[in-house]
């Protein structure tokens, strides 16, 4: 994989194969960066074994508004001014929901007395592990926390362009999935050959469309019988399917074992780095096709 491209995985629902695609694609290649980016269940760790647990954590912040009661005249200016009713006037008292607030600052820049200060709240943490030929990254929502996506933006802050990335991104189309693929080359779409596989690659694709994001499909689980549910309707639209991975017992032992099926069955490395020519062919043709 000469040219350095950004990879983002993708998939309608959890459990169809995003990290199985992308950790088997990333120990293929050479001077290639994984970043994890499903941070509400990271587990790309559990199949690469990094050395995380002994290395400092980076602490993800966001700034929350503070009252202060003695300087607040209970004026209302910053609960009508924030549109995510993060604030509320009860008894002349101001309160902060922080779990909503969106860190936007407008309440403190309203305030006529001066009496909102700002603090900083964990949302989650990121851990790093480096070695010969695999720069890991992951980002890991606190439990009970609800945004994902400032994480998951200081997370992609570590992308190091001088290598190959992989992105593993959340399943689905909310805001997170879309952080996480947001300024990647290329999306590669994970499906499984079933109605609901069918469905949520539908939603996914109406997502990636929307936003111009140029795409392609790989179908996990494979199997002769049911690939054609896949098959059509991706015929249909002139959609890509780059690679089938079949549903192999000894696959599923291997995974179920936390280890990659690319280092314990032959022929597979191989077509992984396959996998990763087409990717760069298929992004050629959608740049030259959005450029037109």
């Amino acid at each position: 994989m000469a040219q350095q491209l950004s990879i983002s995985i993708l998939s309608g629902k959890g459990g169809t194969g995003k990290t199985t695609l992308a950790v088997n694609l990333a120990l293929s290649l050479t001077n290639v960066q994984l970043l994890d980016a499903d941070v509400e269940e990271p587990n790309d760790y559990l199949f690469i074994s990094p050395d995380i647990k002994n290395k400092e954590e980076e602490s993800v912040r966001r700034l929350i508004p503070e009252i202060d009661a003695e300087k607040c005249t209970a004026c209302r200016r910053c609960v009508d001014f924030c549109q995510y009713n993060a604030l509320a006037l009860i008894l002349d008292n101001v309160l902060v929901f922080e779990e909503v607030c969106h860190s936007c600052g407008g309440c403190k820049i309203v305030c006529p007395e001066n009496a909102i200060k700002e603090k900083a709240r964990e949302l989650g943490k990121l851990r790093h592990d480096k070695r010969k030929n695999l720069d890991f990254w992951e980002g890991e929502l606190n439990t009970g926390e609800e945004k994902a996506v400032p994480v998951i933006e200081k997370l992609k802050t570590k992308a190091d362009h001088n290598k190959n990335i992989i992105i593993d991104a959340p399943p689905g189309t909310s805001c997170p999935s879309i952080a996480a693929i947001t300024d990647t080359d290329f999306t590669v779409i994970v499906t499984e050959a079933t109605i609901f596989g069918l469905h949520d690659l539908k939603m996914v694709i109406e997502m990636l469309n929307e936003i111009k994001q140029p795409f392609a499909v790989v179908i996990n689980k494979a199997e002769s019988d049911s690939d054609f549910l896949i098959e059509d309707y991706c015929n249909s639209e002139g959609i890509e399917i780059l690679m089938k991975i079949p549903f192999s017992r000894k696959i599923a032992e291997l995974y179920s074992n936390a280890l990659p099926f690319v280092k314990e069955i032959a022929g597979w490395e191989n077509k992984f780095k396959a996998l990763a020519a087409k990717i760069i062919e298929e992004a050629g043709k959608n740049e030259r096709n959005y450029s037109n």
